[in-house]
């Protein structure tokens, strides 16, 4: 960063962003999912991991509306669509709200499998902060959470992701 815009962002605001782009490279490194992936017993790639875990928490949803709360392109959704249902992850089924468009849903295998890499994930996590207290990790979590919510607020009042 320039030296004359780092004299006009706080510096509470430089550590954050310096932590955000070290915790992203981290969990962004395929060799860590493969690795939480290989402990989970689980043969997807990381870029799957996320619709499951959407479908998982919102139910089913059609292919574009996965795409847009991911803020990735539909190619990209239709992808790893293709590729779960061909391991028995994901089922498309018919959307009772228009007969000529279907929705994607998990299987009981999908179901269990997002169920193992979050498990995996969170022992990972909860081995990696267990010097912090309980009432430390609430904490964390909670400004954690409303740090990301007001990103994606922020992103789509910007017009980044949809609203």
């Amino acid at each position: 960063m320039p030296a004359d815009v780092r004299a006009q962002v706080p510096p509470d605001v430089v550590e954050i962003e310096r932590g955000l782009s070290r915790i992203s490279h981290l969990l962004s490194r395929a060799r860590q999912h493969h690795q939480i992936a290989t402990e989970a017993g689980v043969p997807i790639d990381r870029a799957a991991v996320p619709i499951l875990r959407l479908l998982a928490e919102a139910g089913p949803q059609r292919p574009g509306d996965v795409a847009a709360r991911l803020a990735v392109e539909a190619p990209h959704v239709t992808r790893q669509v293709q590729r779960l249902e061909s391991i028995g992850y994901v089922e498309r089924v018919p959307d009772p709200a228009d007969r000529r468009a279907y929705r994607i849903r998990l299987t009981a295998a999908g179901r269990e499998g997002v169920d193992r890499i979050l498990g995996v994930g969170c022992q990972s996590i909860l081995q990696a902060l267990s010097d912090w207290t309980p009432q430390e990790r609430a904490q964390l979590a909670t400004l954690f959470n409303r740090m990301v919510d007001d990103f994606v607020r922020h992103a789509a009042e910007r017009g980044v992701l949809p609203r």
